[in-house]
């Protein structure tokens, strides 16, 4: 059990997910958190990691830290997204084992499972078939850090588990046009539609691709319960058990921000679809007594919100 005085690393706490955890923390009252800036810390580089591991050898490690981005970004910089993420996961968790920290949970992706999965993802699908070509790059380098934490679990008895979240979103999320993922881009996008009075939402592909999204609080929530909970899996899915189509998504969105007005969606299919489908097996999360809780459209809502006040 992690006490409320433990000395706790958010390695990526400035990001969408990183800052929820560090919210959260706060919010349950834990009072020794450790942060440090890309600035003064890259974790790319494996020397200054380690020493700043061994420095202020933490009791728990959240790695939250890692380059991400939507469809464009993961097929236009291949390179960058397995380099960049394979180094960070590298040096973070072989920097704890070398520090003595025994316990982590490292942050995955549910583009991890093949792209032609049986539905929904059970945890042990985990490499039975073929990749989205789209983001192969950072999703063979976000398997390696599950393989990495397994490995290190069965050779040196560490407790390193792998929560693999589906799409998530809320505040502090990317809304970059060409970097950002499926979500954020829509909530920008019918943002743009209400601010600029148009009457068009146009989707990249058909529309038809389905995807579970998940409110960012629900994945702190989750890290908080596992640092807390012993488990005898390494790799857990954290997700909704919900998805709906991309156009449903955009119908939900359209009438939580815009309600009173009437879009047209058209589609833009020179642009890719992705994984035809995205819904994990959240069963074995259910087993421990964790289920997600925040309400899509208030979700969405808060979401918004503080999208507003970062323009």
């Amino acid at each position: 059990m992690i006490k409320l005085n433990s000395k706790i690393y958010v390695a990526g706490h400035t990001g969408l997910v990183g800052s929820a955890i560090l919210r959260k923390l706060r919010q349950k009252g834990y009072k020794n958190i450790i942060t440090i800036s890309r600035k003064k810390l890259n974790l790319k580089d494996q020397n200054k990691v380690f020493k700043y591991l061994k420095k202020i050898k933490p009791e728990f490690i959240f790695i939250a830290a890692a380059k991400v981005g939507g469809i464009y970004s993961n097929s236009n910089y291949k390179a960058d997204f397995i380099y960049d993420n394979l180094s960070i996961q590298l040096n973070l968790i072989q920097g704890a084992y070398m520090s003595g920290v025994q316990n982590l949970i490292f942050l995955g992706s549910s583009c991890v499972y093949p792209r032609m999965c049986k539905q929904p993802i059970k945890e042990k699908y985990l490499l039975s078939g073929k990749l989205e070509k789209t983001n192969d790059a950072y999703a063979i380098a976000k398997i390696a850090g599950i393989k990495m934490c397994e490995s290190y679990n069965i050779q040196y008895g560490t407790n390193y588990r792998c929560l693999m979240p589906t799409n998530t979103f809320g505040p502090n999320d990317n809304y970059n046009d060409l970097n950002s993922h499926f979500f954020p881009a829509l909530i920008k996008k019918v943002h743009q539609i209400n601010i600029k009075k148009l009457s068009n939402l146009t989707l990249w592909g058909n529309g038809k691709s389905r995807r579970e999204v998940i409110f960012v609080d629900d994945i702190a929530e989750a890290c908080i319960f596992f640092m807390n909970k012993k488990t005898k899996e390494s790799l857990i899915n954290i997700g909704t058990g919900k998805d709906f189509s991309i156009k449903q998504y955009a119908q939900i969105i359209l009438k939580t921000i815009i309600p009173n007005k009437n879009i047209k969606i058209k589609y833009d299919l020179s642009k890719p679809n992705g994984t035809p489908r995205k819904l994990l097996s959240i069963s074995l999360a259910k087993k421990y007594g964790w289920q997600a809780k925040m309400k899509l459209k208030e979700s969405i809502l808060f979401t918004y919100k503080s999208f507003l006040k970062k323009k």
